[in-house]
């Protein structure tokens, strides 16, 4: 096992459409697994937060997300395959630009589709900080980050200003009905 140096924001892996995983039982796909859940720990060690990690976040171009909440949760080629009609707003955080929030819109429930290490099927269904979890991940494992997704006014805040500014309305809002939009991705930050 080892720890990661994680990606940060303007690293071209970062921006890779990940490659499914064809065995996922193989030794290989188990060491990036507990490569991904050294790494989370270190950084939840160190820094106090975190809940997931993708695969790219640690250099490895695959499909693989780690989740470490009520027990580890591994996800090999997860797919989101139902949105449900309801978006929230979140200030997103990520591990790959530590000192940036940036308010995004998410669906409240979705479900999931992946493979566990023995290769098998699983469908899940998610909601509210769960789904938005989810989503952020496999945003990951298509190149995308959540600096892509801007919505509202001011939607980017630095950490320390957010812990000041916003920190009493706490990083989740309630369902609305979908909106069929997101902002205009962010350019000129790569």
């Amino acid at each position: 096992m080892t720890i990661h140096r994680i990606r940060m924001l303007g690293d071209p892996v970062l921006r890779t459409r990940c490659e499914p995983i064809a065995r996922p039982q193989s030794a290989a796909v188990r060491v990036i697994v507990d490569d991904l859940r050294e790494t989370l720990r270190d950084f939840q060690s160190r820094f106090g937060y975190g809940r997931a990690i993708a695969a790219p976040q640690i250099g490895a171009p695959v499909r693989i997300v780690f989740v470490e909440m009520d027990k580890p949760w591994p996800l090999i080629n997860p797919e989101i395959v139902d949105v449900g009609n309801e978006d929230f707003s979140v200030w997103d955080d990520c591990f790959s630009f530590p000192n940036l929030l940036v308010r995004v819109t998410r669906a409240y429930r979705i479900k999931v589709r992946y493979q566990d290490l023995k290769a098998e099927w699983h469908t899940v269904e998610l909601e509210g900080d769960r789904a938005e979890l989810l989503q952020h991940e496999i945003d990951h494992l298509d190149g995308v980050l959540a600096v892509d997704r801007p919505h509202g006014l001011d939607p980017f805040c630095l950490r320390e200003e957010w812990n000041r500014q916003h920190a009493h309305e706490g990083r989740y809002s309630e369902p609305e009905p979908r909106s069929e939009s997101y902002a205009t991705p962010l350019t000129g930050l790569l």
